[in-house]
């Protein structure tokens, strides 16, 4: 699909997401008579139990199934779960259940666009981790079946529910930067990324990440988050991107890159710049923003201004949108943005609660993710094939 179609059809995608007295006239058919939510969760492992254990704290949503393929996997995340909930190992089954309103994906990046699409044919509405989906096929049919859906569906880019990275964007909106002129985003750690496997035959149920067949490494499940990010940001998509990454440190029978640098320009002129190490954890996760009128550095929770020119005292007016605001001074990173907000994970969750509530389009949406699982796909590309990738020439039914 070229991108002239791609945009043209999700502009209808989106059209009808809008038309909410139509699509979304049902959606809350299937809730109780006490607006509970019910959910299934498709997938155990970490991020699966973990959003299950953050469910237990919201009012009104509880986990009433979950499904693994490992029956350990499987059982620990049961037990994460306050509301006993009924364990499958087979996700189809537990589509079955007609007493799930909505599941959410956490299987291996593959496998989602299937599962997905299965649950939006079940009824479900659906909270999906990223990336969204791997390959351009997957993307494109799973962006065509959300089209012909009346469920809720959000892309599981957690960082675009956060209220600091909402505050921050509308900041970079209202000119705090200036002309943007680059990002420069990073997310590196020290530790091989690997989980402890019981047994030899389950290497690649669990360690998943390391094989490219099940995923897109360190760019799906690390550099997703920023490229959503600059996206959303300059509410654009990148025109090409090249890259490099390999196997360099951790010799020990991956596929997937240990490291990855990616490189994406924007119709704009803007450069995006995405690191991944697994060697190096030096200021860990970072996104700057770079304009002709300062930097705003964020990492997961805070956030910082540094202006241009010579710092004349400790206090501004307006560092986060508030007149009168009093800043603390970083010599390295500027002027704290004080802004109080939840763990982007639960607020993640409790956004999606509110979309389904008040038949509201999620912000980290079906199209947002899209996008971003194509930046993912068209760099993954760029790297294995060592070779500059264009929008149009990869984005294909």
């Amino acid at each position: 699909m070229k991108r002239r179609s791609f945009i043209k059809n999700t502009a209808v995608v989106t059209a009808g997401i809008a038309s909410s007295s139509y699509l979304y006239g049902n959606v809350m058919s299937n809730l109780n008579a006490n607006n509970n939510i019910n959910i299934g969760v498709i997938g155990t492992g970490d991020r699966g139990g973990g959003l299950t254990s953050i469910i237990n704290s919201i009012d009104h949503v509880n986990v009433i199934a979950a499904c693994d393929i490992l029956p350990f996997r499987l059982n620990k995340g049961l037990a994460k779960s306050n509301s006993n909930p009924t364990g499958y190992s087979d996700y189809r089954k537990l589509l079955d259940n007609k007493d799930i309103d909505a599941i959410i994906v956490a299987t291996p990046f593959n496998t989602h666009s299937k599962i997905a699409i299965d649950a939006l044919d079940a009824g479900k509405h659906v909270y999906c981790e990223k990336t969204l989906a791997k390959g351009y096929k997957g993307i494109i049919e799973l962006v065509n079946k959300e089209n012909d859906s009346n469920r809720i569906f959000q892309t599981g880019h957690q960082y675009h529910s956060s209220r600091l990275y909402t505050h921050i964007v509308d900041l970079i909106k209202q000119g705090k930067v200036g002309n943007i002129t680059g990002f420069e985003c990073q997310w590196n750690r020290h530790g091989n990324w690997r989980r402890p496997v019981p047994d030899s035959k389950f290497e690649k149920a669990i360690n998943w990440r390391m094989y490219r067949e099940f995923s897109g490494g360190l760019t799906a499940e690390l550099c997703s988050h920023q490229i959503d990010f600059v996206n959303w940001v300059l509410n654009e998509t990148p025109n090409q991107v090249m890259g490099v990454g390999g196997v360099d440190y951790w010799k020990d029978g991956r596929e997937t890159f240990d490291n990855v640098h990616l490189i994406y320009s924007y119709p704009n002129g803007v450069e995006a710049k995405f690191t991944c190490l697994t060697s190096n954890a030096k200021d860990g996760y970072q996104i700057k923003v770079i304009g002709d009128k300062g930097t705003i550095i964020i990492d997961t929770k805070h956030a910082w201004f540094y202006p241009e020119g010579k710092r004349k005292n400790k206090i501004i007016q307006d560092v986060d949108g508030v007149s009168g605001a009093t800043a603390q001074w970083d010599k390295e990173k500027g002027y704290k943005i004080d802004l109080e907000h939840l763990n982007p994970s639960k607020q993640a969750l409790l956004d999606f609660k509110s979309s389904i509530i008040s038949n509201k389009t999620p912000e980290s949406n079906v199209i947002t993710g899209a996008k971003a699982a194509i930046c993912v796909q068209m760099g993954l590309d760029a790297m294995y094939n060592n070779e500059i990738v264009k929008w149009n020439d990869k984005i294909v039914l």
